[in-house]
């Protein structure tokens, strides 16, 4: 028997256990229980000998590329979002200080927060132009 065949094998047969214990400790009657479970073990014997193993190999390894295609876009989906919103968030934040310098705060103070601002502005644009490149 090929190593395929005994890790089908032993998948489904875990997978009739687990359905077994299920309805084991279900509650039912010992007599109910048992009789669903003999149904249950039919349908899954019927359902494991219609299964084409290089079928199934194919579909598994297919939603895995998949799932780990998704998983790289969403990465730099969501880094790109945090970014922006991070990029946002700051120069709202070095704009109010930058207001109150230029409002309360002596020419040095503003000088400073201005220095500040611009510095956060070219920071950002850089940051997003460079996830926006690798996008």
């Amino acid at each position: 028997m090929s190593k395929q065949k005994k890790k089908t094998g032993k998948f489904w047969l875990g997978a009739m256990l687990g359905a077994a214990l299920g309805l084991l400790f279900a509650p039912a009657k010992g007599s109910e229980t048992r009789k669903v479970l003999k149904q249950k073990l039919e349908e899954l014997i019927k359902k494991v000998k219609d299964i084409d193993l290089d079928e199934l190999k194919e579909k598994f390894e297919t939603k895995i590329d998949d799932i780990k295609n998704d998983l790289e876009d969403l990465d730099r989906e969501k880094v790109f979002k945090i970014a922006k919103d991070k990029a946002k968030r700051l120069k709202t934040k070095t704009e109010d200080l930058w207001n109150l310098a230029k409002d309360k705060g002596t020419p040095v103070l503003q000088k400073a927060a201005k220095e500040v601002l611009e510095n956060v502005i070219d920071a950002s644009e850089e940051v997003i132009k460079k996830l926006d490149s690798k996008k």
